[in-house]
């Protein structure tokens, strides 16, 4: 039977990078994102490459949308195997300093980074336990793991994501259901993030040096731990 991977926020890069990874493996591939047309052109450059894909728009920080997502691609493709929550933060939404820092700021990563994860799991965990198998895959970034005042906001509530991840991996071992976070370093090639450091490199404060990897090799790291079902947590781009 053919296997299925839904990608929470595909963009150009961990999303396309992770659905051409699987897709060649033999996956179908849930596009799923808040522009229907970005939507649409992921889909043809998978197709292009002979990968199986739909789009599937939504936002992501909406549950009910989210939620309805859900149920368009069980009716489409059938059980969803893997899931991925790739979406990432508008640089737009940063808040440059921790001092500065309250409760509106937080507003933004909290929906797309905390609550939104929490839809998903809600959404396709019970299903993945009543068979014994299943994989929801997260990502992080780097203002978590290492303190980047510049990307304050988002590194509390990554922070928080973290420990539900964590408590969520102990809550389901023993139930075939696989859970992997990848926190990543580095800025990822063909990104909407790249695009922006590129045009503004004035957003990165003097001195910080942020690595760069390709969206296939960062797909290559969610294939392994795919496979390997092994690491609940990954990190690529940091310095030893």
């Amino acid at each position: 039977m053919t296997k299925t991977i839904a990608i929470f926020g595909f963009g150009p890069g961990l999303g396309m990078g992770t659905g051409r990874r699987f897709g060649r493996e033999g996956f179908r591939v849930a596009v799923i994102g808040r522009n229907a047309d970005k939507a649409k052109r992921h889909v043809e450059s998978l197709a292009a490459e002979g990968i199986e894909a739909a789009a599937f728009p939504a936002d992501l920080t909406d549950e009910a949308q989210l939620r309805g997502v859900v149920d368009d691609i069980t009716g489409r493709f059938g059980q969803i195997d893997v899931a991925l929550h790739g979406a990432a933060g508008n640089m737009a939404d940063r808040i440059p300093t921790t001092l500065d820092v309250d409760a509106a700021g937080l507003r933004a990563p909290l929906a797309l980074k905390l609550y939104s994860p929490m839809w998903m799991t809600r959404a396709l965990a019970p299903a993945m336990i009543e068979r014994g198998d299943g994989t929801l895959l997260f990502s992080s970034g780097s203002s978590e793991r290492h303190p980047m005042p510049f990307l304050s906001n988002f590194g509390v509530i990554l922070g928080a994501q973290r420990t539900y991840i964590r408590q969520l991996q102990v809550e389901l071992a023993g139930t075939g259901v696989y859970i992997g976070l990848l926190d990543i370093g580095v800025l990822i090639g063909d990104s909407e993030a790249e695009r922006i450091v590129d045009e503004h490199p004035e957003l990165v404060p003097p001195g910080v040096e942020i690595a760069r990897m390709s969206n296939d090799e960062l797909g290559g790291h969610y294939w392994r731990m795919y496979t390997e079902r092994t690491d609940l947590e990954v990190e690529v781009g940091f310095p030893e």
